[in-house]
């Protein structure tokens, strides 16, 4: 289908080699610049491709805006209205009918449709649009549609478009197999490039300097409108109020994906009047939108992304450097009419450390949605499918974890399945946190559960200064849609997508709205049905702070309404400022009773210690997860609890809890020297080593152990002595013996060290007399250190070479101690002298006894 353009675009140069490669490749990668005419020329050229037969082409974009755009762009080409030949589907709302061929859809929306129509039927291409993005629903529709390939539709096509792809990755190369790769060149003029002098180390320095930035490319630019990337809609507001003050006579337009569709498309489309304009936008400007008119960019060089924490179940915002390729898109935006320039507000130095693309969505998203949609598609392991990107094992085990609390999935991970509570959430097109709290609801408050899962599902309508409390969210709904007047301050174009989602779920109830002031007990019990890990208990004593079920610390603003809650139910939360434990920010909650908690609770047997008494408390606790709603005191608790809490104990207190002897003291001295001097065959006992590996030496011996003082009872040696096997025990006396025998008959005691130095043999001098090379231990490996004493035991020499020292520093020694120490032998030829432990009177007085 042949289209005509008032400007050939360079995507109809590479066109010949699409056509051609999709003849005979089921999969073909496209590389084409923002502005080659990939989105909104190329589909329509394939329409009539005879291995198309007139099945229908679905092309997906990752965003709703840029969906129904592309559609609108590609229907005004055709002369058509949306609906005709080209439609598009997103989340509530589509434009298609029985004549409709090219359909334009958000991911999410092909993984629904595949699970209702695995074979696709009808169905002869699948476009992925701006697949550099990496989206975790475009990664997911990728795979199954791979696995539709293969399995059932060997004719289908999928081709991967994409402005800045990476086919360096061996698993995306492996993903694609091996697809032919075509690249067309852009439709882009030059664009200069101005950097800022220094870096900007807050948002609210980046803003005033935006607002700056846009005011100089108005009067450096004689004409074109400029486009300015903000991180969030918060900057942007900033931004535009500013502005509008500062340019009276310039249009400002805010674009970002909470926007209603008319405010969406006024940003992007000219003015009808032609007056400048300024657009504000997030990341969602950055590609397959066309915003006719720009020359200038100003990018702040921040994009704010959900970063998901498997270990917490939690998500938290962060605020971003954007990549190098996501750069060079921005600033591409400047030259599609002509040469335009880019104003960087960000140095050089930084630009050169900016990573060179974007993270996929799928190593920090939350995955319990894919999770869902995996299962009822049947996939157990991970493994069973080609991904672009795996998914990590990590947010995998957290997703399962999730779905089994929430009854969706059943069994091991070997043996998982799909439960009936499960297919039907599944059929809920949300989260399936939500979808739970909606099935649940049937039987409670259908209506309330509607709003609920609408406003947690969209931006939240009420100012942060309004407090957490999701009560007033519903209050400020239901008086919307009762008077179509807004509450205080909610946002009314918020609230209006809220009411279209929740108008969906009370038709899929087959309910009416309710407007009364809802119970807040009531708004908590539902938030508990889909977040079951976010009940919140009170911390005594610190107002606002509360520790989560799931272990985390929680926190809300101060002078918040339900800071005096005991018991909160808790929506919507971040991880903090990191993973190690600092308290999330409560955004959204509500007050729950106790008494409907009563299905979370279970009941379980604790054993824990009491540090200030120094002693085990055993007690059997009614829990939710990690919270302790209930405890009383019980006799005894399980000897593995009990030995598992004592080992506990000693790992924070140290070995010292015990009563170490000199002989155990000295056995682990003599081992751990055998573990430095030979490897690992040898445990290491080293005070760290043995830390480690307390359920393997002291658990065993625990029994009867209930009170810090009972620690000293133990055989510290015995125990210890466990930890060789019965060849290395008899190994150590030889190897590392405890005496060494001299030449004058004394057996001399040697002394260890735990870092593997050489034991020090303290021998009075005249004992070694005729000794001439160094005594060693460890197979003869390692040589002794002698410490050689004097008559008074003060060291004379510290050596390990014996043979030197007679010949080198004994005559000086003699020299020096033989006035001093004159009872004592001091020979010149310390070789030939008998060796002696006595003076030489006493050895005089023996000597004439003997004859």
């Amino acid at each position: 289908m042949p289209i005509a353009v008032d400007t050939p675009l360079p995507i109809y140069d590479a066109l010949p080699a699409v056509r051609a490669h999709l003849d005979t490749a089921r999969t073909v990668v496209l590389q084409a610049p923002p502005g080659a005419g990939k989105s909104t020329a190329l589909p329509l050229e394939l329409l009539d491709a005879p291995w198309l037969a007139g099945q229908r082409i679905l092309m997906l974009e990752p965003r709703r805006l840029a969906a129904r755009a592309v559609a609108a762009r590609m229907a005004g080409t055709l002369g058509e209205s949306l609906g005709g030949t080209v439609g598009y589907r997103v989340r509530f709302e589509n434009q298609v009918s029985n004549h409709t061929r090219l359909e334009v859809l958000t991911e999410g929306i092909l993984t629904r449709r595949l699970q209702g129509d695995p074979g696709l039927d009808g169905v002869g291409l699948v476009i992925f649009d701006e697949f550099h993005e990496r989206s975790l629903h475009a990664d997911l529709a990728l795979a199954l549609c791979r696995d539709v390939q293969s399995a059932l539709r060997d004719d289908l096509r999928l081709l991967i478009m994409s402005a800045t792809l990476d086919l360096n990755s061996g698993e995306l190369r492996s993903a694609l197999g091996d697809a032919p790769v075509v690249t067309a060149s852009g439709q882009q003029h030059p664009v200069e490039v101005i950097y800022a002098a220094r870096d900007f180390d807050n948002t609210s320095a980046l803003v005033d300097a935006t607002i700056a930035a846009v005011s100089r490319a108005l009067a450096e630019q004689d004409a074109g409108d400029v486009l300015a990337f903000l991180p969030g809609a918060a900057e942007i507001r900033r931004a535009q109020a500013a502005l509008e003050a500062r340019h009276p006579d310039v249009l400002v337009r805010p674009l970002y994906g909470d926007l209603s569709l008319d405010a969406q498309q006024a940003a992007i489309t000219p003015d009808l009047r032609g007056r400048r304009k300024v657009v504000l936008a997030t990341s969602i400007a950055e590609t397959s939108l066309t915003i006719e008119g720009v020359r200038a960019v100003v990018d702040s060089g921040l994009s704010r992304v959900p970063r998901f924490d498997s270990r917490a179940g939690l998500t938290r915002l962060e605020t971003v450097r954007v990549t190098r390729d996501s750069a060079d898109q921005r600033a591409g935006r400047a030259g599609r009419l002509g040469p335009g320039v880019c104003y960087r507000l960000w140095s050089e130095a930084t630009q050169a450390r900016l990573r060179p693309t974007r993270k996929p969505e799928i190593l920090e998203a939350d995955l319990a949605p894919m999770r869902l949609e995996l299962a009822q598609w049947g996939v157990r392991d991970a493994n069973d499918l080609r991904w672009a990107t795996p998914p990590p094992a990590g947010a995998w085990r957290q997703a399962e974890d999730l779905l089994r609390r929430l009854d969706a999935l059943d069994g091991e991970s070997e043996r998982l399945r799909l439960t009936e509570r499960g297919r039907r959430m599944a059929d809920w097109p949300t989260h399936p946190r939500l979808a739970h709290m909606l099935i649940e609801s049937e039987r409670l408050a259908p209506a309330l559960a509607a709003d609920l899962a609408a406003l947690l599902d969209e931006r939240d309508p009420l100012p942060r200064e309004a407090g957490a409390d999701l009560t007033l969210r519903v209050e400020a709904l239901r008086q919307w849609r009762a008077s179509r007047g807004a509450r205080h301050s909610a946002d009314a174009r918020v609230l209006a997508r809220i009411e279209r989602i929740t108008a969906q779920w009370r038709r899929q109830f087959g309910i009416a709205a309710d407007n009364t002031p809802p119970d807040p007990h009531h708004v908590g019990r539902l938030v508990t049905l889909a977040y079951p890990d976010r009940v919140a208990q009170g911390r005594g004593g610190q107002l606002g702070r509360y520790r989560l079920s799931n272990g985390r610390g929680a926190q809300l603003a101060e002078g918040d309404p339900l800071q005096r809650e005991p018991w909160l139910a808790v929506a919507h939360v971040d991880a903090g400022r990191s993973a190690a434990g600092d308290h999330g920010r409560i955004y959204l909650a509500a007050p729950v009773r106790p008494s409907d908690l009563e299905a979370l609770v279970s009941e379980q047997d604790a054993v824990g210690w009491d540090a200030r008494a120094g002693a085990l408390v055993s007690r059997r606790e009614r829990r939710i997860g990690e919270l302790v709603v209930s405890s009383q005191p019980i006799a005894a608790a399980p000897t593995e609890a009990r030995a598992g809490v004592l080992c506990e104990v000693v790992r924070k207190e140290g070995l010292g809890l015990l009563r170490w002897s000199d002989a155990a003291r000295q056995w682990q001295a003599r081992a751990q020297s055998l573990h430095v001097w030979r490897g690992d065959d040898w445990p290491d006992v080293s005070d760290d080593g043995l830390l480690t590996k307390l359920d393997m030496w002291l658990a065993p011996w625990l029994d009867g152990i209930s009170k810090r003082e009972d620690f000293a009872r133990l055989d510290v040696l015995s125990m210890l002595r466990g930890l060789l096997t019965h060849r290395q025990q008899a190994q150590l006396d030889t190897l590392a013996p405890t005496h060494l025998a001299v030449p004058s008959g004394s057996s001399i005691r040697l002394v260890y060290s735990l870092d593997g130095a050489p034991p020090v043999l303290a021998v009075k001098l005249q004992e070694i007399f005729g000794l001439a090379d160094t005594p060693a231990v460890n197979d003869g490996r390692t040589r002794v250190m002698l410490h050689l004493l004097s008559p008074a035991q003060r060291p004379i020499q510290v050596t390990q070479d014996l043979r030197s020292f007679w010949a080198k520093a004994y005559p000086a020694v003699r020299k020096e101690l033989r006035g001093r120490y004159n009872k004592h032998p001091w020979p010149e030829d310390p070789w030939a002298a008998p060796p002696t432990r006595k003076t030489v009177k006493s050895a005089n007085a023996q000597a004439r006894t003997r004859s």
